[in-house]
């Protein structure tokens, strides 16, 4: 019988992150598709034992911790170490952890340590006849794949914003802490601090429910025949502070900077979504002056409601990519909505 292994690290406030509820959720819901096949939870950080807690309830019949200060920060040679502990005591055949840049920078290095086999990016997964598939994409999520190994262990890691979360359930919980020898210089590295742009000037936020995305025609001529970029910059700065939304761009508007033309100034390649850019995932998208062409859409499977606003009834947003397609001037679109949430919020108009 597989015996599953939930490993997630745990934040400074004794919580953990939300897409590490989402990869619990997966273990047990695969744990439970392989005949209720044990579940075990590995915890890694300064104090395991109030995050046990708030997930007491989950199900699983052990709960192993590698804890103390050596182990509060993302580190390659402690969080390695701690992960191969933890699932040599738990004896797992299949880990599911969340796809986050901790976990997919440490276990494949883990696998190959244990003589397994490690996929990540996975979206989705099922039992059949005992047998466990996953689903994940390829190629910037142009080409979907379904897998399944007899290599064990088997590390899983789940995308962020692809499963439902678990729940939750508080209660008590007993953490079998395990002793993990560090290697010698294992604690070079230390986090001093994080340098971040402050939250108004934010504009990447995976957490969000709602993702902007701007094209092209924000920095085009409009009706008038004349550009108005510092009115564009306004309204979608606007928008993001009253909704505190997510900022993508398609790839032709990030590229005028290479050429020379005038660009957004908040803007840069990371904001990118689609064939070249990033696959966010988030609840609602709103797509304004872009056309929706094949490029642009691939970054948006996995929004759940898409809308889009164009000038263009033909555009490609009205061709079954959207939801809803709003013909009109986003210009005037985006002004009478940052008045009706400024209404809304009370706040001063301006």
């Amino acid at each position: 019988m597989e015996t599953i292994l939930f490993l997630s690290e745990v934040e400074a406030d004794g919580t953990l992150p939300p897409a590490a509820l989402e990869a619990l959720g997966t273990a047990k819901s695969v744990a439970t598709a392989l005949g209720n096949a044990p579940l075990v939870v590995g915890l890694v950080g300064e104090n395991a034992q109030s995050a046990a807690g708030r997930i007491a309830a989950c199900g699983a019949g052990r709960f192993l911790g590698v804890v103390g200060p050596a182990f509060s920060q993302p580190r390659y040679a402690s969080d390695a170490a701690a992960a191969e502990t933890i699932c040599r005591a738990a004896q797992a055949t299949i880990v599911v952890a969340a796809a986050t840049s901790r976990w997919n920078r440490v276990l494949p290095g883990v696998a190959q340590r244990l003589q397994g086999r490690v996929d990540t990016h996975m979206t989705g997964w099922a039992v059949k006849d005992g047998v466990l598939f996953l689903t994940r994409w390829y190629y910037r999520q142009r080409m979907e794949a379904v897998l399944q190994r007899a290599q064990r262990p088997w590390f899983i890691l789940t995308d962020p914003g692809s499963q439902p979360a678990w729940p939750g359930g508080a209660g008590q919980a007993a953490v079998e802490t395990l002793a993990v020898p560090l290697p010698e210089g294992s604690q070079r590295t230390t986090v001093i601090g994080v340098q971040a742009p402050a939250a108004e000037a934010q504009t990447i936020r995976p957490d969000a429910k709602l993702l902007l995305v701007a094209g092209a025609g924000w920095t085009k001529k409009q009706a008038d025949g004349q550009t108005h970029l510092p009115e564009a910059e306004r309204l979608i700065r606007d928008f993001l502070r009253l909704t505190r939304a997510s900022l993508g761009s398609s790839k032709s508007l990030v590229d005028l900077s290479g050429e020379g033309q005038a660009v957004l100034s908040f803007l840069t390649h990371l904001n990118q979504v689609g064939q070249t850019g990033s696959t966010p995932r988030h609840l609602k998208g709103l797509a304004t002056c872009c056309h929706g062409e094949e490029p642009h859409t691939v970054g948006w499977r996995f929004i759940s409601e898409r809308r889009a606003i164009n000038l263009d009834p033909n555009c490609g947003w009205a061709r079954g990519k959207a939801d809803v397609l709003y013909v009109a001037d986003a210009f005037a679109v985006m002004a009478k909505l940052n008045a009706l949430l400024n209404h809304q919020s009370g706040a001063p108009q301006g």
